[in-house]
């Protein structure tokens, strides 16, 4: 007698089975085939990489460098990650033994969580935040601590972090996201002192993830890594800045000590990234490192239209600082559940948000709108939402 699969699969890692399917992932599909739907759902920049940065990529092709990098990466790309961190953020890292080329963010999150986290640790999370950090921390037989933070306009203050630690002794690491992803705000120099002052003296690593940092409208993005460098696991990337995302390159950067930490767990799961992207991705932040400011100026268009226009129609928002998506309160008397909501608006109304449900505590209630689409598609979709809560409006009374 055979064994089955699923008589398999109860012996598979435990932590799996409490781990759920990105519900962005799968509402989008969801809704996928709605013929003439707006979808107005991923995050993904709505532009193509600089052609400087793809004839890059072809050249190395060309060149036949068709073989393994170096684990951590090419000296080329992570000499010009470091200038470019340098540069922009006044930020300080030795390519050659504090920088890993990651594939993507998101390799880097799965690296730096994989390597400082124990079964039992805890990790504080300020929500709504994009759902990555959670299941990566599960994975690792770790618990998420989460810190609502949208009764204090979607910022994680001192207060609100030192009264966590106290009730938390088992916090191995604090994870932040700025621009945010979902709600694009970010802090400022001073919060993020402020931040750093609590942390300062604890064995606490800060996990902080800028991919945003490029997108900010108003004042210049600021790291944490400036006043807390030595407890920061920074990461960054090309992906948003430079509209990579299919290309895979993330940036990982610690203190030396640490780097040589999580390069295991990066040689071990990814070996290394894949040369050409790394090729392209060099020439992006060497000789296109203000690339996104054309992209950014577009976003910041974009933003300021959709804010005012989803604002008359009853959906309050906290304007965006960063990044390029609205988190947008569900106005009264409409379904309240995110997900019911966004499913209706979806079949009768053909325009795709993302359920604020799916960012974790303090997103239920809320949608998420990603700009990162045609001014086109922002009206078309703008038209539509303004006619069905015209329509449900009419039919309750």
């Amino acid at each position: 007698m055979s064994i089955s699969p699923e008589t398999l699969v109860q012996n598979m890692n435990h932590e799996i089975a409490a781990i759920q399917p990105s519900d962005i992932l799968a509402f989008n599909a969801e809704i996928a085939n709605i013929p003439g739907i707006v979808r107005l759902t991923l995050g993904e920049p709505d532009f193509n990489t600089p052609e400087h940065v793809k004839q890059a990529a072809i050249q190395s092709i060309e060149n036949n460098e068709s073989h393994y990098a170096p684990s951590n990466g090419t000296m080329a790309l992570r000499t010009a990650a470091a200038n470019f961190l340098a540069k922009k953020y006044d930020v300080h890292y030795d390519p050659a033994s504090e920088v890993i080329i990651t594939a993507g963010a998101t390799g880097g999150i799965y690296t730096a969580l994989s390597s400082i986290l124990n079964p039992g640790d805890e990790v504080l999370i300020p929500t709504p935040i994009f759902p990555l950090y959670i299941a990566i921390a599960k994975l690792n037989g770790a618990t998420p601590v989460f810190m609502d933070t949208s009764k204090n306009g979607f910022v994680l203050s001192p207060e609100m972090l030192k009264e966590t630690l106290a009730a938390h002794p088992k916090t191995k690491a604090v994870v932040l996201n700025f621009p945010s992803n979902p709600t694009g705000v970010t802090y400022r120099k001073d919060d993020l002192k402020a931040l750093a002052a609590v942390l300062a003296d604890k064995p606490i690593f800060v996990l902080s993830d800028e991919i945003y940092s490029e997108l900010t409208y108003g004042e210049a993005h600021v790291s944490i890594a400036k006043y807390l460098p030595e407890q920061t696991i920074l990461l960054n990337g090309v992906s948003k800045s430079h509209a990579m995302t299919g290309w895979r390159i993330g940036i990982m950067c610690a203190p030396k000590a640490v780097t040589a930490q999580l390069g295991k767990i990066h040689q071990f799961t990814v070996t290394s990234t894949t040369t050409n992207a790394q090729a392209a991705a060099a020439e992006a932040l060497s000789n296109g490192m203000d690339d996104g400011q054309d992209m950014k100026r577009e976003y910041q268009q974009r933003r300021d239209y959709l804010y005012e226009a989803l604002n008359k129609i009853g959906f309050k928002s906290a304007k965006p600082e960063g990044a390029f998506y609205l988190f947008s309160k569900i106005p009264a008397g409409l379904p309240q559940d995110s997900m019911a909501f966004c499913r209706e608006l979806a079949h009768e109304a053909r325009v795709a948000l993302i359920p604020g449900s799916s960012f974790g505590p303090g997103g239920e209630g809320y949608v998420r709108i990603s700009y990162a689409a045609s001014m086109d598609n922002l009206k078309t979709a703008v038209e539509r939402i303004s006619k069905y809560v015209e329509q449900k409006a009419a039919e309750a009374k």
